[in-house]
């Protein structure tokens, strides 16, 4: 019997002491059905508290081997994973959730408005533009609003682009540059984590 398994990354469980099979990976047993190893108990959690705990791959294929001593084994998904472990369902205020919301925002608009103006005063945009209307229209003027303005509205509409996410409204399928950090962020945060409880394990 042939037993493919696909291991997530890292799995959240809420309130249940007992971690299943299913729980953290995907399972497929060529011809037969995966629903009795799906509920096979791969981990207990020892403790009540919030806590994440370190699993291995290799202690799935111990508790499958238990149940299935002939079968032959095979990952296709990650070596070690994460439990997260909530003892009861985290409570989400609008109110405290809309606060955090508004002061990122705030700070992000404040510091990106900042960048931008230090940019432009480092390369001496308003010269710059003094310059080109001189050249195209003969006569001196003290920023144009003929380029600042055009340039303004393009400065926007390029950043809303690049993002490709305003409100609702998504440009095209792709990941945006913040979701694609985000994600990079979080996978170097589980693997930092993951490499610290193994350093724990070893040292224990």
């Amino acid at each position: 019997m042939d037993i493919y398994i696909k291991p997530v990354e890292k799995a959240q469980i809420v309130q249940k002491r007992e971690v299943l099979l299913r729980d953290i990976a995907e399972v497929f047993i060529g011809g037969q059905t995966a629903g009795e190893a799906e509920k096979l108990v791969v981990f207990r959690i020892p403790e009540e508290g919030k806590k994440t705990y370190l699993l291995s791959v290799v202690d799935i294929i111990k508790v499958l081997n238990q149940k299935w001593p002939d079968a032959t084994i095979s990952n296709v998904g990650e070596m070690d994973i994460l439990i997260e472990y909530l003892p009861t369902a985290a409570k989400r205020n609008p109110l405290w959730l809309g606060a955090k919301v508004f002061f990122v925002s705030l700070v992000l608009f404040v510091g990106a408005s900042t960048t931008i103006m230090c940019f432009h005063s480092d390369t001496q945009v308003p010269l710059v533009f003094e310059n080109m209307y001189y050249m195209f229209f003969g006569e001196n003027k003290e920023i144009p609003k003929l380029l600042s303005i055009p340039y303004s509205i393009g400065l926007g509409l390029g950043i809303i682009v690049f993002f490709n996410h305003f409100s609702k409204i998504s440009l095209t399928q792709d990941p945006t540059p913040i979701e694609i950090e985000m994600t990079t962020y979080e996978k170097e945060t589980n693997a930092s984590v993951i490499d610290y409880l193994n350093r724990r394990k070893g040292g224990a």
